[in-house]
């Protein structure tokens, strides 16, 4: 027969049992949380057994869907660990293969065009091909300086190249410029990405990934990366 006494020192033995494994617990949590879960868990199911009433036990289903649940938990916790640590050994992978890329010219999105010793090199993206395809250069005010005709092309990453003269046939300075492009199939507009040329010169690792240090376009991130020379 159970007695009143027994019921009262169920419970507290419950309570003492729980406030002692958190104690004892406290720096573990702060460590791992679903460990000290665990610990709590365990604790709590160990301690209702003992002192469970034998007229009226506990739930067996209750208690297997509470483990489920509890393994369930861990099981996440696991596979953050496992793919946090999957991302890291990625970015490090993606890093050492843009290093590789250091000294070599890319073309990226972007209409701006370097001219130095009389050469300036860009490129397009076209989405399909076109008959008829110009650049338009223009100096720092806006004012177009010069209009390349580079007449039919097909769909694709392609590069232009400009010898550094204006329309008149006038060498223009050194330095930067911007451009945009136009590109028809007959009387029909033709999509166009317009491509800047740069050389990278350095690898810059982050949490994202490994971004390209690019002449004009500053930091590039690989997948921006159009055709590498």
């Amino acid at each position: 027969m159970v007695t009143a006494t027994q019921s009262t020192n169920s419970a507290a033995a419950i309570y003492n049992a729980i406030n002692a494994n958190s104690s004892s617990l406290g720096n573990a949590g702060s460590a791992n949380s679903v460990t000290a879960t665990q610990d709590r868990f365990l604790t709590l199911l160990v301690t209702q057994m003992k002192n469970q009433d034998p007229l009226n036990p506990m739930d067996n289903s209750q208690v297997t869907s509470q483990m489920a649940q509890l393994s369930t938990v861990s099981g996440i916790d696991q596979l953050n660990t496992t793919l946090q640590a999957l991302s890291s050994s990625m970015t490090t992978s993606q890093t050492l293969q843009a290093a590789s890329m250091i000294g070599h010219g890319v073309l990226t999105p972007g209409n701006k065009v370097d001219l130095a010793n009389g050469t300036a090199i860009g490129g397009v993206n076209l989405s399909q091909s076109a008959s008829n395809v110009q650049v338009n250069i223009q100096d720092q005010s806006g004012k177009t300086i010069r209009t390349l005709h580079l007449g039919a092309m097909p769909a694709g990453v392609q590069g232009w190249q400009w010898d550094g003269m204006n329309d008149a046939g006038v060498a223009v300075p050194t330095g930067s410029y911007t451009f945009t492009i136009g590109a028809t199939q007959g009387s029909s507009n033709v999509p166009a990405t317009a491509l800047t040329y740069g050389v990278v010169n350095g690898v810059t690792p982050g949490t994202s990934g490994a971004s390209l240090n690019v002449g004009l376009n500053e930091l590039i991130a690989m997948s921006q990366v159009q055709q590498i020379f």
